[in-house]
């Protein structure tokens, strides 16, 4: 399910432009880094526009008995400032709020939270968090 959110993300040109360092799957890389995420960083190791898609936490949820909520977290970093942060946050979620993707046991993902202008810990960058919920049938 994780894997057909980012490949929906990641084949969306819009969003890719602004997501200039890419977008990548905390499943595959943990964290945005030097050593793991190479490509998110230009060629004076300054943090491009790029993101980090991750599942948060799975619950029980609603009449079906096999009825869960799966949270999923888009971390968005830019080395300084909030433009592309916010263009790509507006972006993401007109791509997945009330959206039903074609996936078996998939009902529908809605936005939840945003979490704007922080500041990355440790990383000298600026960052910005959506959470959506991904309502679905775990069978």
């Amino acid at each position: 399910m994780i894997t057909a959110i980012y490949n929906y993300l990641v084949a969306d040109v819009t969003l890719m432009n602004l997501l200039t360092g890419g977008l990548y799957l905390a499943d595959q890389v943990q964290s945005i880094s030097r050593q793991h995420t190479p490509a998110a960083y230009d060629a004076n190791q300054e943090i491009l526009p790029c993101g980090l898609l991750k599942e948060e936490t799975i619950t029980p949820w609603g009449p079906h008995p096999d009825g869960a909520r799966r949270y999923v977290t888009v971390w968005l970093y830019q080395r300084y400032g909030y433009v592309a942060t916010k263009a790509a946050r507006q972006r993401i979620y007109v791509l997945l709020h009330r959206q039903r993707l074609a996936l078996d046991g998939f009902w529908q993902i809605d936005h939840a939270t945003d979490l704007p202008n922080l500041d990355a810990p440790g990383m000298d960058a600026a960052l910005e968090m959506s959470r959506y919920v991904v309502h679905e049938e775990r069978a």
